[in-house]
Order: C-alpha cells, then sequence, then structure tokens
C-alpha cells in the first residue's frame, strides 16, 4: 500500500513579496513625501524664480535677472544684517554647546534622575514667543524684577534689550536658556553609547574624571556633538521670533538678524523678489557651513569599535 506524500505548502513568490512590501512602504512614506513636495521643495523653487524676479503680490512677477542679486551685494543693511546674525550665531553656539556638553556629563556621571532630565527641558517646552516676552519683562529697564535686583545690589540698571552693546548678547543668552536643555539632552543620549568599560577600565590605571573627559568622552562624542552642532547652527542663522518680540531689529538695526531683515523686506515693504533673493543667499551660506562642518568633524564617523 502507498502513502500519498502531502505536497509543501505553497509559497507567495518572493517578488510577489517584495512588491506588497514595496506597496506597504509607499502607503507610509506618501504623507511624509507629500508634506516635502509641499511644504519644502516647491517653496525653495518658488523662491528661486522669484528672486530673478520684481514681485510685489500686487502685479505680476517681472524678470529682471540679476538685479536683485546686485542690489544684495550693494545694500549696506544686508551686509549689517549679516555681520549681526554671525555675532548671534558665534554667542549662542559657543555658551550653548559648553553648557549642555557640561550639562550633560553631569547628567550621565553623578545622576540618572529622569526628574531632573525633565526638569533641564522644560524651557525647551517653552515657544520662543513666550520665552521672549517672558524675558522682556524681566530685563524691562524700569521695571523689570532683574533690573530691580540689580538695582538692589547697588548697581545701575542696565538697558539689556535697548542698547546696541547688551542687545545681540542678551537675545543669544536667552535662546540659550530656552534650548541648552534639548541640546544636553541629545548629547546625553550620545554619551549613553559610551561602554562604561572604557571609564572602569581607566580609572583603574589612575586616570582622572577631567582626563577620562579628553580621552574617552570627546573622542567617542564626536559624532553626535557633530550632528548637533550642524542642527544647531543651521538653527541660530534662522533666528527670527525672539527678535520680533523683543526688539524688532532696534536698537539702530543692532538686532536687525538676517531672517528679521527678509521678512521686512517681504511683508513689510512687499519686496517679494528682493527678499527671495536673500532667502537663496541665505540658503547657500548654510548647505556650505553644513557641508564644510560635516566634512572637518567627520560626523558620518565613529571611533566606537
Amino acid at each position: 500500500m502507498t502513502i500519498a506524500s502531502s505536497s509543501p505548502p505553497t509559497r507567495r513568490p518572493r517578488a510577489r513579496e517584495e512588491e506588497g512590501d514595496g506597496r506597504l512602504a509607499a502607503v507610509f512614506i506618501a504623507p511624509a513625501l507629500l508634506g516635502f513636495l509641499v511644504f519644502l521643495l516647491w517653496p525653495t523653487l518658488r523662491g528661486i524664480y522669484l528672486s530673478f524676479t520684481r514681485f510685489n503680490l500686487l502685479t505680476p512677477a517681472k524678470w529682471v535677472g540679476l538685479d536683485n542679486y546686485d542690489r544684495m551685494v550693494h545694500d549696506p543693511i544686508f551686509w549689517s544684517s549679516l555681520r549681526v546674525t554671525v555675532e548671534y550665531v558665534f554667542i549662542n553656539i559657543g555658551v550653548q554647546t559648553v553648557a549642555a556638553l557640561a550639562i550633560a556629563v553631569l547628567l550621565q556621571r553623578l545622576t540618572q534622575s529622569a526628574l531632573l532630565r525633565g526638569i533641564v527641558l522644560t524651557p525647551y517646552l517653552m515657544s520662543n514667543v513666550v520665552a521672549g516676552i517672558v524675558w522682556l519683562w524681566i530685563l524691562d529697564t524700569q521695571l523689570g524684577i532683574g533690573n530691580e535686583i540689580i538695582g538692589g545690589l547697588g548697581f545701575d540698571h542696565i538697558p539689556f534689550l535697548a542698547d546696541k552693546t547688551w542687545a545681540i548678547p542678551t537675545i543669544a543668552l536667552i535662546n540659550v536658556w530656552r534650548h541648552v536643555g534639548y541640546t544636553a539632552l541629545l548629547l546625553f543620549a550620545g554619551l549613553q553609547a559610551i561602554p562604561n568599560d572604557m571609564y572602569e577600565a581607566a580609572k583603574v590605571d589612575g586616570a582622572s574624571e577631567w582626563r577620562m573627559f579628553w580621552r574617552i568622552t570627546m573622542p567617542l562624542l564626536r559624532p553626535v556633538l557633530a550632528v548637533v552642532l550642524i542642527m544647531t547652527v543651521i538653527g541660530s542663522f534662522q533666528v527670527f521670533d525672539t527678535v520680533a518680540v523683543t526688539t524688532a531689529g532696534g536698537p539702530a538695526n543692532a538686532t536687525n538678524v538676517l531672517q528679521y531683515y527678509i521678512y521686512g523686506s517681504a511683508f513689510g515693504r512687499f519686496q517679494f523678489g528682493y527678499a527671495s533673493a536673500m532667502s537663496v543667499a541665505l540658503l547657500i551660506v548654510l548647505s556650505a557651513i553644513t557641508f564644510l562642518q560635516y566634512r572637518i568633524t567627520r560626523a558620518g564617523q565613529t571611533d566606537l569599535g
């Protein structure tokens, strides 16, 4: 008597499985891709086109070639705004990076408290506009509690946001206060990837905390720190809302950062073509800075074996 052997279960062809996976992936990617095309790619291409035109919303765009770029090169306010922006970026990035790195290392080496990490992140939960208004009240020359404390200590009131010397550093420090917690937590996440065995071996060899920081922490944290620097530099060049609610570009253009000047040209004077040209220039500057940062810091490489 022969026993019929059961046939193996049929399987879907591999090509059909891959096709089904591809369709499923397309469904998940579609919303993000649509948003990228509608809210990023199309406005970018439209802005590049408008940078070669004269456009004020009331009349059709008129092609003027490189006139807007020629005007930009000879515009002293543009160069002043660029200088102010660079000054802001240096202060903001310098202070924020050092402070965030110190906070991240302290969180990683001394405590793992989730409550403390939440407290550090709290200022970031506040919008830039709200943070700007709060600090505008605190630092008000006449009635601000900050200046009242300074006066109570026997010093003269300081016009933090009304003096050309103090305005940009003050705005930079306001944004440092708001963003430093978020930056610290990004660096803290990078520190978590460093094996504790390295610190324990270094302690056995008699290494101090300072030596371990420079010989272990900094080299192994470099890729994360590089990405964080790229993100914060791009964000710093785009500062706008804090300036808008505290100084409105004053006094005497001392805080007229590039984004605020672009906004004023477009929506204050309806010079959308010229504003687009400055936006394209900012895009080129940020692209060049990002490329240089990525290459110099070797952000795509890691020292972890």
